[in-house]
């Protein structure tokens, strides 16, 4: 089996991001972002997912945390993406509807190479801790379109601003474990055009 792992390396005027990622881990983290809620987020998924995350990044919140949590999702996309390289194997879709406390968020994606953003997530506060609620869709935007992936996020229920924002990052966690799992009925790739990209 071929190491499904990347490391990415981006420095801008506005961040400097390393990351490292293996898609085939148990759910090791170390995670600094400077922001704590963030660094949360990323951790349950990472943990949920079952995926090893290293990660540091270092950027201009003296501006506002926008920089580094689209950042963060544009290089989190890339190494998505360059872990699962040809994608030979895959199961290409994953879904999971995850439940916490009083919130329910479904979450489905499509490995498609085609990338697109569903996100109908209802916060009803500007901020969680130190992190704009209206970042979360910038970061999912951001991992969608660098990673390729068809992804729909929809908020069933909740009223828990704090649990909405978890189960939506721990429901994307196993919706692409399971679509990145490998399956050894599939031969090459799943697709009726022989590639997926």
């Amino acid at each position: 089996m071929e190491n499904r792992s990347a490391v990415i390396n981006r420095k801008t005027k506005e961040t400097d991001i390393n990351l490292e990622l293996d898609i085939d881990g148990c759910g090791k983290t170390q995670i600094e972002t400077g922001i704590g809620f963030f660094n949360h987020m990323l951790d349950s998924f990472a943990r949920h997912g079952f995926f090893d995350l290293k990660l540091n990044v270092k950027g201009d919140l003296y501006v506002d945390a926008h920089h580094t949590i689209e950042d963060t999702g544009i290089v989190l996309g890339q190494a998505i993406k360059n872990a699962l390289g040809s994608k030979q194997g895959i199961k290409r879709y994953g879904s999971f509807i995850l439940p916490m406390d009083e919130a329910l968020v479904l979450c489905a994606i499509d490995l498609s190479g085609r990338p697109f953003l569903s996100y109908e997530l209802d916060f009803t506060v500007d901020k969680i801790g130190y992190m704009d609620t209206e970042l979360v869709r910038e970061f999912f935007y951001a991992v969608s379109y660098n990673a390729g992936m068809n992804l729909h996020i929809k908020m069933l229920s909740g009223s828990n601003n704090h649990h909405i924002a978890e189960a939506a990052f721990k429901a994307f966690a196993k919706a692409l474990d399971e679509a990145s799992i490998l399956d050894t009925r599939i031969q090459g790739v799943l697709s009726t055009k022989g590639s997926i990209d």
